[in-house]
Protein backbone atom coordinates (compact mmCIF):
# COMPACT_ATOMS: atom_id res chain seq x y z
CA UNK A 1 0.00 0.00 0.00
CA UNK A 2 1.55 3.44 -0.66
CA UNK A 3 0.55 6.01 1.69
CA UNK A 4 1.04 9.81 2.00
CA UNK A 5 0.53 11.81 5.57
CA UNK A 6 0.77 15.33 5.60
CA UNK A 7 1.90 17.24 8.65
CA UNK A 8 0.32 20.21 9.69
CA UNK A 9 2.02 20.39 13.39
CA UNK A 10 5.05 19.37 15.58
CA UNK A 11 3.19 17.93 17.13
CA UNK A 12 1.96 15.44 14.47
CA UNK A 13 5.41 14.12 13.79
CA UNK A 14 5.36 12.62 17.42
CA UNK A 15 1.97 11.25 16.32
CA UNK A 16 2.92 9.64 13.41
CA UNK A 17 6.65 8.97 13.60
CA UNK A 18 5.95 5.08 14.86
CA UNK A 19 2.97 4.64 12.84
CA UNK A 20 5.24 5.26 9.62
CA UNK A 21 8.00 3.04 10.65
CA UNK A 22 5.69 0.47 11.60
CA UNK A 23 4.13 0.26 7.66
CA UNK A 24 7.28 0.75 6.50
CA UNK A 25 8.68 -2.25 8.38
CA UNK A 26 5.89 -4.47 7.28
CA UNK A 27 6.27 -3.43 3.31
CA UNK A 28 3.64 -0.31 2.85
CA UNK A 29 5.41 2.55 0.82
CA UNK A 30 5.45 6.33 2.99
CA UNK A 31 5.49 9.41 1.65
CA UNK A 32 5.51 12.60 3.66
CA UNK A 33 4.39 16.10 3.45
CA UNK A 34 4.90 19.02 6.10
CA UNK A 35 3.54 22.44 6.94
CA UNK A 36 6.94 24.27 7.90
CA UNK A 37 5.94 25.28 11.94
CA UNK A 38 7.34 26.21 14.76
CA UNK A 39 10.12 23.03 14.78
CA UNK A 40 8.40 20.80 12.45
CA UNK A 41 10.96 20.41 9.90
CA UNK A 42 13.72 20.12 12.83
CA UNK A 43 12.28 17.15 14.24
CA UNK A 44 11.23 15.16 10.75
CA UNK A 45 15.48 15.93 10.25
CA UNK A 46 16.06 14.68 14.04
CA UNK A 47 14.33 11.27 13.05
CA UNK A 48 15.92 10.58 9.89
CA UNK A 49 12.56 11.35 7.57
CA UNK A 50 12.40 12.54 4.30
CA UNK A 51 9.86 15.47 3.47
CA UNK A 52 8.81 17.67 0.79
CA UNK A 53 7.76 20.64 2.42
CA UNK A 54 4.46 21.95 1.21
CA UNK A 55 3.78 25.30 3.25
CA UNK A 56 4.00 27.61 5.66
CA UNK A 57 2.43 28.69 9.13
CA UNK A 58 0.75 31.85 8.60
CA UNK A 59 -0.60 34.63 11.53
CA UNK A 60 -4.03 35.31 9.85
CA UNK A 61 -7.14 33.75 8.99
CA UNK A 62 -6.73 35.79 5.68
CA UNK A 63 -3.27 34.91 5.43
CA UNK A 64 -4.12 31.27 6.48
CA UNK A 65 -7.09 31.59 3.48
CA UNK A 66 -4.11 32.39 0.47
CA UNK A 67 -1.86 29.36 1.87
CA UNK A 68 -4.22 27.14 2.16
CA UNK A 69 -4.57 27.49 -1.49
CA UNK A 70 -0.78 27.15 -2.22
CA UNK A 71 -0.76 23.97 -0.15
CA UNK A 72 -3.67 22.06 -1.89
CA UNK A 73 -1.71 22.67 -5.21
CA UNK A 74 1.46 21.79 -4.09
CA UNK A 75 -0.34 18.87 -2.41
CA UNK A 76 -2.25 17.66 -5.80
CA UNK A 77 0.68 17.90 -7.32
CA UNK A 78 2.81 15.51 -5.06
CA UNK A 79 -0.29 13.12 -5.04
CA UNK A 80 -0.93 12.46 -8.45
CA UNK A 81 2.72 11.91 -9.01
CA UNK A 82 3.25 9.62 -6.19
CA UNK A 83 -0.23 7.73 -6.47
CA UNK A 84 -1.49 7.25 -2.72
CA UNK A 85 -3.83 4.73 -2.02
CA UNK A 86 -4.69 6.65 1.06
CA UNK A 87 -3.73 10.01 2.26
CA UNK A 88 -3.25 10.43 6.34
CA UNK A 89 -3.65 13.89 8.48
CA UNK A 90 -3.58 15.16 11.55
CA UNK A 91 -5.65 17.57 13.53
CA UNK A 92 -8.13 19.75 11.18
CA UNK A 93 -6.41 18.34 8.17
CA UNK A 94 -8.20 19.91 5.53
CA UNK A 95 -5.39 19.45 2.74
CA UNK A 96 -5.70 15.83 2.67
CA UNK A 97 -9.65 15.92 2.54
CA UNK A 98 -9.93 18.02 -0.25
CA UNK A 99 -6.86 16.45 -1.96
CA UNK A 100 -7.90 13.06 -1.39
CA UNK A 101 -11.56 13.93 -2.44
CA UNK A 102 -10.12 15.84 -6.09
CA UNK A 103 -8.16 12.12 -6.67
CA UNK A 104 -10.88 10.14 -5.84
CA UNK A 105 -9.10 8.11 -2.88
CA UNK A 106 -9.56 7.95 0.92
CA UNK A 107 -8.52 9.97 3.58
CA UNK A 108 -8.16 9.68 7.34
CA UNK A 109 -7.70 12.27 9.89
CA UNK A 110 -6.89 11.39 13.34
CA UNK A 111 -8.66 14.71 15.13
CA UNK A 112 -8.78 15.69 19.09
CA UNK A 113 -9.61 19.09 18.90
CA UNK A 114 -13.14 20.36 19.38
CA UNK A 115 -12.37 23.98 19.34
CA UNK A 116 -11.13 23.49 15.78
CA UNK A 117 -14.76 24.50 14.13
CA UNK A 118 -13.65 26.63 10.92
CA UNK A 119 -11.06 23.51 9.68
CA UNK A 120 -14.09 20.78 10.80
CA UNK A 121 -16.39 23.08 8.37
CA UNK A 122 -13.77 22.69 5.40
CA UNK A 123 -12.65 19.45 6.00
CA UNK A 124 -15.29 17.14 7.45
CA UNK A 125 -17.96 16.96 3.95
CA UNK A 126 -14.79 15.52 2.11
CA UNK A 127 -12.67 13.71 4.64
CA UNK A 128 -13.09 9.81 4.35
CA UNK A 129 -12.85 8.96 8.29
CA UNK A 130 -12.21 10.93 11.42
CA UNK A 131 -11.19 8.98 13.98
CA UNK A 132 -11.36 11.02 17.14
CA UNK A 133 -10.42 9.80 20.89
CA UNK A 134 -13.18 8.00 23.14
CA UNK A 135 -13.76 11.19 25.17
CA UNK A 136 -14.12 13.22 22.23
CA UNK A 137 -17.37 15.46 22.97
CA UNK A 138 -18.70 15.54 19.62
CA UNK A 139 -21.15 13.25 17.63
CA UNK A 140 -19.06 14.20 14.07
CA UNK A 141 -21.65 11.62 12.12
CA UNK A 142 -21.26 8.49 10.15
CA UNK A 143 -17.63 8.79 9.17
CA UNK A 144 -16.19 8.93 12.89
CA UNK A 145 -14.70 6.37 14.45
CA UNK A 146 -13.44 6.40 18.20
CA UNK A 147 -11.01 4.50 20.28
CA UNK A 148 -9.38 4.66 23.57
CA UNK A 149 -6.62 6.38 23.64
CA UNK A 150 -5.12 10.10 23.11
CA UNK A 151 -2.92 11.08 20.62
CA UNK A 152 -0.20 11.46 23.07
CA UNK A 153 -0.37 7.88 23.53
CA UNK A 154 0.91 6.93 20.23
CA UNK A 155 4.30 8.27 21.24
CA UNK A 156 4.37 8.61 25.02
CA UNK A 157 2.94 5.03 25.93
CA UNK A 158 5.49 3.01 27.99
CA UNK A 159 5.43 0.68 24.88
CA UNK A 160 6.90 3.78 22.93
CA UNK A 161 8.82 5.66 25.26
CA UNK A 162 11.34 5.13 28.01
CA UNK A 163 12.82 8.30 28.99
CA UNK A 164 16.73 9.33 29.00
CA UNK A 165 18.03 10.62 32.02
CA UNK A 166 20.98 12.81 29.61
CA UNK A 167 19.06 15.73 28.83
CA UNK A 168 19.16 16.68 32.33
CA UNK A 169 23.07 16.95 32.21
CA UNK A 170 22.89 19.00 29.25
CA UNK A 171 20.70 21.46 31.28
CA UNK A 172 23.50 21.00 34.72
CA UNK A 173 20.84 18.77 36.56
CA UNK A 174 20.23 15.31 38.14
CA UNK A 175 17.61 13.00 38.87
CA UNK A 176 15.46 14.36 41.78
CA UNK A 177 16.64 17.94 41.16
CA UNK A 178 13.57 20.35 40.92
CA UNK A 179 12.63 21.95 37.76
CA UNK A 180 9.52 23.46 36.77
CA UNK A 181 8.44 23.27 32.53
CA UNK A 182 6.55 26.47 31.59
CA UNK A 183 5.25 26.82 27.97
CA UNK A 184 4.07 29.92 26.08
CA UNK A 185 2.29 29.80 22.77
CA UNK A 186 1.80 32.00 19.54
CA UNK A 187 -1.64 31.41 19.57
CA UNK A 188 -1.48 31.90 16.15
CA UNK A 189 -3.53 28.44 14.86
CA UNK A 190 -6.85 29.12 13.20
CA UNK A 191 -8.73 27.55 15.95
CA UNK A 192 -7.07 29.74 18.49
CA UNK A 193 -7.92 32.62 17.10
CA UNK A 194 -9.03 35.20 19.96
CA UNK A 195 -8.19 33.01 22.50
CA UNK A 196 -5.34 34.03 25.19
CA UNK A 197 -3.38 32.27 28.32
CA UNK A 198 -1.41 33.93 30.73
CA UNK A 199 -0.90 37.53 30.71
CA UNK A 200 1.63 38.42 33.79
CA UNK A 201 4.60 35.77 32.07
CA UNK A 202 7.14 37.28 34.24
CA UNK A 203 4.99 37.25 37.48
CA UNK A 204 4.24 33.68 37.50
CA UNK A 205 7.62 32.74 36.38
CA UNK A 206 8.92 34.30 39.76
CA UNK A 207 6.44 32.98 41.70
CA UNK A 208 7.41 29.62 40.37
CA UNK A 209 11.39 30.03 40.89
CA UNK A 210 11.11 29.82 44.43
CA UNK A 211 10.15 26.04 44.06
CA UNK A 212 12.85 25.16 41.91
CA UNK A 213 14.38 26.14 38.56
CA UNK A 214 11.99 27.36 35.51
CA UNK A 215 12.68 26.02 32.24
CA UNK A 216 10.67 27.91 29.64
CA UNK A 217 9.79 26.76 25.92
CA UNK A 218 8.24 29.26 23.74
CA UNK A 219 6.70 29.66 20.25
CA UNK A 220 7.36 33.29 20.33
CA UNK A 221 10.04 35.93 21.00
CA UNK A 222 9.92 35.99 25.14
CA UNK A 223 10.48 39.70 27.33
CA UNK A 224 13.42 40.37 27.95
CA UNK A 225 12.97 39.09 31.70
CA UNK A 226 12.49 35.57 30.70
CA UNK A 227 14.86 34.77 27.95
CA UNK A 228 17.35 33.71 30.48
CA UNK A 229 14.43 30.83 31.56
CA UNK A 230 14.61 29.30 27.77
CA UNK A 231 16.04 25.96 27.42
CA UNK A 232 17.98 25.46 24.44
CA UNK A 233 17.69 21.51 24.49
CA UNK A 234 16.60 19.97 21.32
CA UNK A 235 13.28 19.53 20.58
CA UNK A 236 12.86 16.01 20.52
CA UNK A 237 14.60 15.57 23.76
CA UNK A 238 11.43 17.65 25.73
CA UNK A 239 9.35 14.64 26.61
CA UNK A 240 12.31 12.99 28.61
CA UNK A 241 12.55 16.44 29.98
CA UNK A 242 8.64 16.48 30.90
CA UNK A 243 9.37 13.10 32.61
CA UNK A 244 11.36 14.06 35.07
CA UNK A 245 10.27 17.83 35.49
CA UNK A 246 8.35 18.51 38.83
CA UNK A 247 5.60 19.89 37.43
CA UNK A 248 4.39 21.81 33.91
CA UNK A 249 2.95 24.93 33.82
CA UNK A 250 1.44 26.54 30.06
CA UNK A 251 -0.80 27.61 27.14
CA UNK A 252 0.57 24.43 25.47
CA UNK A 253 -2.67 22.10 25.14
CA UNK A 254 0.06 19.22 24.02
CA UNK A 255 2.51 19.62 25.95
CA UNK A 256 0.05 19.70 28.91
CA UNK A 257 -1.82 16.40 27.96
CA UNK A 258 1.60 15.06 27.42
CA UNK A 259 2.61 15.96 30.89
CA UNK A 260 -0.12 14.27 32.08
CA UNK A 261 0.07 11.06 30.39
CA UNK A 262 4.16 10.77 31.94
CA UNK A 263 2.88 11.03 35.21
CA UNK A 264 3.79 15.08 35.47
CA UNK A 265 1.59 17.72 37.51
CA UNK A 266 0.21 19.04 34.80
CA UNK A 267 -1.02 22.59 34.47
CA UNK A 268 -2.93 24.17 31.68
CA UNK A 269 -4.40 27.53 31.21
CA UNK A 270 -6.03 29.01 28.58
CA UNK A 271 -9.24 30.02 27.57
CA UNK A 272 -10.07 27.50 25.94
CA UNK A 273 -10.91 25.11 29.07
CA UNK A 274 -13.66 22.92 28.82
CA UNK A 275 -13.85 22.59 25.15
CA UNK A 276 -11.90 19.66 24.58
CA UNK A 277 -12.59 16.03 25.88
CA UNK A 278 -9.38 14.46 26.13
CA UNK A 279 -8.20 17.58 29.02
CA UNK A 280 -12.18 16.74 30.40
CA UNK A 281 -10.93 13.11 30.94
CA UNK A 282 -7.47 13.26 32.28
CA UNK A 283 -8.99 16.26 34.82
CA UNK A 284 -12.01 14.71 36.18
CA UNK A 285 -11.28 11.09 35.70
CA UNK A 286 -7.49 10.72 36.41
CA UNK A 287 -6.65 13.96 38.35
CA UNK A 288 -3.06 14.02 36.05
CA UNK A 289 -4.27 17.32 34.95
CA UNK A 290 -5.59 21.00 36.39
CA UNK A 291 -7.30 23.24 33.47
CA UNK A 292 -7.65 27.15 34.51
CA UNK A 293 -8.80 29.99 32.69
CA UNK A 294 -7.26 32.07 35.61
CA UNK A 295 -3.43 32.73 35.28
CA UNK A 296 -3.77 33.25 39.12
CA UNK A 297 -5.39 30.43 40.40
CA UNK A 298 -3.60 28.29 37.87
CA UNK A 299 -0.79 29.46 40.15
CA UNK A 300 -2.00 28.62 43.58
CA UNK A 301 -2.85 25.17 42.56
CA UNK A 302 0.94 24.84 41.10
CA UNK A 303 2.19 26.16 44.43
CA UNK A 304 -0.34 23.86 46.56
CA UNK A 305 1.90 20.97 44.33
CA UNK A 306 5.25 21.87 44.60
CA UNK A 307 4.45 21.93 48.33
CA UNK A 308 3.61 18.62 48.59
CA UNK A 309 7.19 16.75 48.53
CA UNK A 310 4.72 13.35 47.82
CA UNK A 311 2.67 15.08 44.50
CA UNK A 312 5.07 12.96 41.94
CA UNK A 313 4.73 9.77 43.50
CA UNK A 314 0.98 10.30 43.70
CA UNK A 315 1.09 11.33 39.62
CA UNK A 316 3.16 8.12 38.71
CA UNK A 317 0.06 5.73 40.53
CA UNK A 318 -2.62 7.84 38.57
CA UNK A 319 -0.43 7.43 35.25
CA UNK A 320 -0.53 3.78 35.87
CA UNK A 321 -4.65 3.47 36.32
CA UNK A 322 -4.32 5.38 33.35
CA UNK A 323 -2.20 3.06 31.27
CA UNK A 324 -4.27 0.25 32.43
CA UNK A 325 -7.26 1.60 30.57
CA UNK A 326 -5.99 2.88 27.80
CA UNK A 327 -4.69 1.62 24.61
CA UNK A 328 -1.07 1.62 22.51
CA UNK A 329 -2.37 4.14 20.40
CA UNK A 330 0.38 3.50 17.64
CA UNK A 331 -0.93 -0.06 17.71
CA UNK A 332 -4.32 1.13 16.59
CA UNK A 333 -3.45 2.98 14.13
CA UNK A 334 -1.20 0.53 12.82
CA UNK A 335 -4.37 -2.06 12.04
CA UNK A 336 -6.83 0.67 11.29
CA UNK A 337 -4.47 2.06 8.55
CA UNK A 338 -3.32 -1.18 6.92
CA UNK A 339 -6.70 -2.83 7.47
CA UNK A 340 -8.67 0.06 5.82
CA UNK A 341 -11.71 -0.21 4.67
CA UNK A 342 -12.73 -3.16 6.68
CA UNK A 343 -10.95 -1.61 9.40
CA UNK A 344 -13.71 1.01 9.31
CA UNK A 345 -16.69 -1.29 8.98
CA UNK A 346 -15.85 -3.00 11.93
CA UNK A 347 -15.41 -0.56 14.19
CA UNK A 348 -18.89 1.01 12.99
CA UNK A 349 -20.38 -2.05 13.51
CA UNK A 350 -18.66 -2.87 17.20
CA UNK A 351 -17.22 0.21 18.18
CA UNK A 352 -16.52 -1.76 21.51
CA UNK A 353 -13.00 -3.21 19.29
CA UNK A 354 -11.54 -0.64 20.41
CA UNK A 355 -13.84 2.05 22.07
CA UNK A 356 -13.38 0.27 25.70
CA UNK A 357 -10.94 -2.54 25.34
CA UNK A 358 -7.11 -1.85 26.80
CA UNK A 359 -5.13 -3.58 24.21
CA UNK A 360 -5.56 -4.06 20.23
CA UNK A 361 -7.27 -7.41 19.79
CA UNK A 362 -4.75 -10.08 18.62
CA UNK A 363 -7.22 -10.91 15.77
CA UNK A 364 -6.86 -7.49 14.54
CA UNK A 365 -3.64 -7.11 13.20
Amino acid sequence: MKILFNIGHPAQVHLFKNLIRELERRGHQCKITTIAKDVSLYLLDAYGFEYEVVGEEKPTLATKAMELLRVESRLYRIARSFRPDLLVGGVGNVYVAHVGKLLRKPSIVFDDTEHAKIDHRLMDPFVSVICTPSCYRGDIGPKQVRYNGYHELAYLHPDRFTPNPAVLTELGLSEGDPFIIVRFVSWQASHDVGQHGIRDKVGLVKALERYGRVLITSEGVLPPKLQPYQIRVSPEKLHDLLYYARLYVGEGGTTASEAAVLGTPSIYVSSLVGTMGNFIELEETYGLLYSFTDANAALGKAIEILQNPASKEKWGTKRERLLEDKIDVTAFMVWFVENYPRSFTEMRKHPEVQYSCPRVPEDAS
